[in-house]
């Protein structure tokens, strides 16, 4: 068996192999044909189960689970769009482990993203030296997914050129995928689809053909409503991380509760009293938030010896406001002398004293 000891982001299928083993042994419901799971089953390994002991992995609307799973038993591809940081790839691998048992199927779209890298490729050696050959073609995820049976993840779909996105039409609709070299065609088998995700901010960057759009489902990942329900998360998620980074100890829940306080404030563009303030260009999302936690959390260890503190938000902040525009960092100077003042508590006042800490 896989050990995750020392990989620094395993799979879900192996982070949580006991979870679907569990899952696998006590799953009577009828299955979709090619599913490792029922629907049922599946919807269980994403929203908890507490009688089986199986955590929640996605905090979400249960109902977008349901839709989700119902779309990908069709013959319909899945979309899911949204804000960056809203875990819509967490959401496509934890469909991918508990429908296929295997996550890893996964392409990465970006403007260098080619059909080689979607279909399948070559061994030029083994090319040049026999010709076209079964021995010389070299299987690409979607290859792989129609023979195997199994999801394939298409992340960030959008920044992909056009004609790039439109190489896997045929695959969605006719469920084949042709090999012109090798006179053949590779039939899906039961099991076989896509789930594929892009970020509203990216629309217009390569937006998808009529075509291509109608052979999927659309799905919405929207950001946390709930501060409490960010906060645990962020807390959960960050103490996980920095105890795989070797700090025993998680900044304590005061300094995570301004950490998700300010990120968001700063994403919605109004404080929790109502009053507006400039909105960040920035992403401020739930995965942000997660980010900066273990990075206070590492600071404070690595460099003190102790937990992190709300000082030391403010210099892991200033990474996360300047990525996209320097306007940001004048933005979030005006927060933390206009409306950190009006907080109380011990790690606002940490916070606001630590102003000067931002460059520039």
């Amino acid at each position: 068996m896989t050990t995750t000891e020392n990989l620094q982001r395993p799979p879900a299928e192996l982070r949580w192999a006991e979870d679907l083993a569990r899952l696998r042994a006590g799953d009577t419901a009828p299955r979709p044909p090619g599913w490792a799971l029922s629907i049922d089953a599946a919807k269980r390994f994403i929203v908890g189960d507490p009688a089986l002991g199986i955590e929640r992995k996605f905090v979400g609307d249960a109902s977008l689970i349901d839709r989700a799973l119902v779309s990908l038993a069709t013959t319909r591809g899945l979309l899911l769009t949204g804000e960056p940081g809203t875990a819509k790839s967490l959401l496509s691998e934890l469909l991918s482990a508990a429908i296929s048992g295997d996550s890893t199927l996964t392409i990465q779209g970006g403007a260098a993203t080619t059909e080689d890298q979607i279909r399948y490729g070559w061994n030029y050696a083994l090319l040049v030296s026999e010709g076209p050959s079964h021995r010389s073609i070299v299987p690409a995820p979607m290859l792989r997914g129609i023979r195997e049976g199994k999801i394939v993840r298409f992340e960030e779909l959008t920044r992909c050129p056009l004609e790039v996105q439109d190489s896997i039409l045929s695959l969605l609709s006719d469920r084949v995928l042709a090999v012109p070299e090798l006179s053949e065609m590779v039939y899906a088998v039961d099991g076989f689809n896509v789930i594929a995700t892009a970020n509203t901010r990216d629309r217009g960057v390569n937006d998808m053909s009529a075509a291509l759009k109608r052979r999927f489902n659309f799905e919405t990942v929207f950001p946390i409503p709930d501060l409490r329900t960010e906060l645990a998360l962020v807390e959960s998620e960050a103490t996980a991380l920095l105890t795989r980074s070797g700090v025993p100890e998680a900044p304590p829940r005061d300094v995570l509760e301004v950490l998700v306080t300010t990120f968001r404030e700063l994403r919605s563009g109004a404080t929790d009293a109502g009053d507006s303030l400039d909105r960040m260009s920035a992403v401020m999302s739930t995965a942000e938030a997660v980010s900066v936690a273990h990075a206070v959390g590492l600071r404070g260890w690595y460099l003190r010896g102790e937990p992190g503190n709300a000082a030391d938000i403010v210099e892991c902040l200033a990474g996360t406001a300047a990525k996209d525009n320097p306007d940001d960092l004048a933005r979030l100077r005006r927060y933390l002398e206009q409306q950190v003042p009006r907080k109380s508590g011990r790690a606002w006042k940490a916070l606001h004293d630590a102003r000067f800490q931002l460059p520039g």
